[in-house]
């Protein structure tokens, strides 16, 4: 096919992302619904002591991994992140295993956002149980309980086939309303805590590396960033800026919120809360509307998590159908709003889905979720080594120092955390639906890369190039 008539139907997006979006839908992203339940949780295992030394050991892991897709997302500011990198470090095959993993790992979150929605919202109406459908895992599962994810599903799907603008304003609007709750939380802790309530300051290294090996996981979400590079209207070298940036805040905030409950409510309070910081907040302020508002901000993280991961699992999906990975629909772009219609409805199409499987299926996509990405950030990681070594003309608008020791440091950041889903750590994964999940993934990419190859003409070295690049940063030498 010319290269002419190749650009014309490359789909493109449009650039509509302000700073202040990119930072509410990275920050937006990574706190969901984690930062009310687990603190206490935390200081329970660690220690207070302990568990600041966790958080601060994980965060750093995350912002070496950061630090890589900093300087690839400006060198490469093309929608697809993890797809573009690795196709340009280590090739198709590679390329393809971090896109699709990736993606089950953006669309397993916004699956169980479904899931904690109706979890959330139960907790605060006590929805009546009507409906009965089944039991899954011991989890009675009730219409009632279900609509509530489903509605989600339903309205975020619109919201972001709207317009991504549309979508960027209502997680500014999650996100301030996040940060307001954490506000109030903070306050009365100040106010009302007490440093008796602290209780132990270290317990064991045990008890601290079990708080490590969750961690991490909190900060998932700052990658969604390079998924949507091309729809950003801002300087090259501010989007890294706005990356790592958005990290150190994710990390300050679980700091802060595990200081605050540790001086807001009394140890065995805070073991017995089923949600620690609306309890806290209800016993710092002596009033349960209190611990109401604290679950209305648990919300808000929910729904901007679950809106972040829209995007990012849409874009995902959208790079891979463009560059003939994935079957061409997924890059079908909507005439009048200018967003991948397709992919959206198929996120949001599982979305719909999962609320029917109950309560205990959250952690299912929780640990399938966490290995899709981890997958992703070793690929990228040794991405970034090999592009410098390859590529060291490649213009970097933020470029990292000392990138040999932060490439280093961030494979084996991502090769620790992958070795939590090894059968030595049998005990934090239920294996039986976990991997099942994901050999069912797996077994959908396989059947859906086949399908496009036989379905498609044959995409030549130089066509694939320029449709995952486009013109700008295309290598010369593969489009002869």
């Amino acid at each position: 096919m010319p290269m002419e008539r190749m650009m014309q139907e490359r789909s493109k997006l449009k650039r509509v992302l302000s700073r202040s979006d990119v930072m509410a839908l990275s920050f937006g992203t990574m706190i969901g619904w984690g930062w009310l339940v687990l603190p206490g949780e935390w200081i329970a295992r660690a220690g207070f002591i302990g568990a600041l030394f966790a958080l601060l050991i994980g965060g750093g892991m995350c912002i070496l991994v950061g630090l890589t897709y900093a300087e690839l997302t400006t060198a490469l500011p093309i929608t697809g992140g993890e797809l573009t990198f690795t196709y340009r470090g280590l090739g198709y095959f590679f390329s393809w295993t971090a896109g699709w993993a990736i993606s089950f790992a953006y669309i397993g979150v916004a699956a169980w956002e479904g899931i904690a929605i109706s979890t959330a919202i139960d907790s605060i109406f006590d929805v009546p149980q009507i409906g009965y459908l089944w039991t899954v895992v011991g989890y009675p599962v009730y219409f009632s309980w279900a609509l509530m994810g489903m509605i989600g599903a339903i309205v975020l799907t619109i919201l972001n086939i709207i317009g991504v603008k549309p979508s960027a304003i209502f997680q500014l609007m999650g996100t301030i309303g996040l940060v307001a709750t954490g506000i109030v939380f903070l306050s009365g802790s100040a106010a009302f805590g007490d440093g008796a309530y602290v209780g132990k300051l270290f317990t064991s290294t045990a008890g601290m590396g079990a708080v490590l090996l969750v961690v991490p996981s909190m900060f998932v979400g700052f990658d969604v960033i390079p998924q949507s590079a091309e729809e950003m209207k801002m300087p090259l070298k501010d989007i890294a800026k706005v990356l790592i940036f958005s990290i150190v805040l994710a990390g300050s905030w679980y700091i802060l919120m595990t200081i605050g409950i540790a001086f807001a409510i009394p140890p065995e309070q805070r073991i017995e809360a089923s949600i620690p910081l609306a309890d806290a907040a209800t016993f710092s302020y002596l009033s349960p509307t209190f611990g109401k508002i604290m679950v209305v901000g648990g919300v808000c993280g929910i729904l901007t998590s679950w809106n972040g991961f829209f995007v990012g699992a849409s874009r995902i999906l959208f790079a891979m159908g463009r560059a003939r990975m994935l079957p061409a629909f997924f890059a079908k772009i909507h005439p009048r709003y200018q967003t991948p219609y397709v992919s959206l409805g198929f996120v949001g199409g599982i979305c719909l889905i999962v609320p029917l499987l109950g309560r205990n299926a959250l952690v299912w996509f929780i640990n399938t979720a966490a290995l899709g990405t981890v997958v992703s950030y070793l690929l990228v990681a040794v991405s970034f080594i090999v592009l410098r070594s390859k590529e060291p003309d490649l213009s970097r608008p933020f470029r990292v120092k000392h990138w040999k020791v932060v490439g280093i440091g961030a494979i084996g950041a991502s090769l620790f955390l992958l070795s939590l889903f090894t059968p030595i750590n049998v005990n934090l994964v239920p294996w039986s639906y976990e991997w099942g999940l994901i050999l069912l993934w797996t077994f959908i990419g396989i059947g859906l890369a086949l399908y496009t190859k036989l379905n498609s003409k044959r995409t030549t070295r130089s066509e694939r190039e320029l449709l995952l690049f486009g013109e700008e940063y295309a290598r010369e030498e593969y489009m002869q």
